[in-house]
């Protein structure tokens, strides 16, 4: 809490003495124009002060802006340089939590007399662990690609929708260990996509690891896909779980960004799933957006890929 008020500070001290700059500003052009206005009005020679009014009047105006500019990219990179630590802090977490559950695991493994049961268990945990570590290696280094990636480099192939779909459901399900009731594929088996198969294979999969991870037990996950009249593909994963506040609708795709909410914090996560997929979406043509009536009443996620990325088969 101290230090959401310390980058709260940080964030408002240049904001409040850039707009008291910008009032002092406003305040001597005012002041200046009316004592040259009454200069000019005594004048009988008014052209000379007429331009120095103007060249004065502009002259202000362009530092105004400059200080608005300035002031504005300030207070975004403090909101960036913000975001990069919750990232870290989140990281720190997301290796700390495994690799300390991996060593008491390997810890106890090495115990005598251990029941063949218990050694099974253990190794079911560990493994669990290095597919959390992956993923989130994954990601960070995804996130870190996009950031450089040129678009046209995609490796186009035609890919049943539903059959990618249904690779991923499944990975999750393992994952997460969820139920065939709690998480359905429901794609119309004649969509094929012309696409990278790897880059909507992660959107499709992070999509539908989202929708479990926020959703209470039992889940009821839904992955939906379809073409529509205009010819564009429609995959839409929509989930029962806690449910995003419109304010935030937007802002869950940024770099870093978790929304500020205590359900959201229980969950691992380092703000970087929705990015990469909102990257991997924009790469294919397409677009991706948040829907969802607020807490507590679930979220939909809806990709839509261009008509030229989609054939029938």
């Amino acid at each position: 809490m101290a230090r959401r008020r310390r980058i709260r500070s940080s964030i408002s001290t240049p904001i409040t003495l850039g707009a008291i700059t910008v009032l002092l500003s406003i305040a001597l052009l005012v002041g200046w124009s009316f004592l040259l206005g009454q200069k000019i009005m005594r004048s009988a020679d008014i052209a000379v002060d007429v331009w120095l009014l103007v060249l004065g009047a502009l002259s202000f105006v362009l530092i105004i802006t400059v200080l608005v500019l300035f002031v504005i990219s300030l207070a975004r990179g403090i909101i960036e340089v913000r975001k990069q630590d919750t990232f870290i802090d989140s990281v720190t977490h997301e290796l700390k939590s495994p690799l300390a559950s991996l060593q008491l695991c390997l810890e106890t493994l090495g115990r005598e007399g251990l029941e063949s049961d218990a050694r099974e268990q253990l190794r079911s945990m560990m493994l669990d662990d290095v597919d959390r570590l992956r993923a989130f290696i994954d990601d960070v280094l995804e996130a870190n690609r996009l950031s450089y990636a040129r678009h046209g480099m995609l490796n186009l192939s035609d890919v049943s929708l539903l059959e990618l779909a249904e690779d991923c459901a499944e990975a999750v399900r393992v994952r997460h260990k969820l139920t065939e009731d709690e998480l359905v594929v429901r794609v119309e088996p004649d969509v094929i996509v012309t696409t990278d198969r790897a880059a909507l294979g992660i959107v499709v999969k992070n999509l539908i690891d989202n929708a479990a991870k926020y959703s209470s037990r039992p889940a009821r996950v839904e992955v939906h896909g379809r073409k529509d009249s205009e010819g564009r593909v429609l995959l839409e994963v929509s989930d029962n779980g806690i449910g995003i506040d419109r304010k935030n609708l937007k802002r869950v795709f940024h770099r870093f960004y978790r929304v500020e909410d205590q359900e959201v914090r229980r969950r691992r996560g380092t703000g970087l799933g929705l990015f990469v997929v909102w990257a991997l979406v924009k790469q294919l043509g397409g677009r991706v957006q948040a829907l969802s009536e607020g807490r507590g009443r679930g979220t939909t996620m809806r990709v839509e890929l261009p008509v030229a990325h989609a054939v029938t088969g």
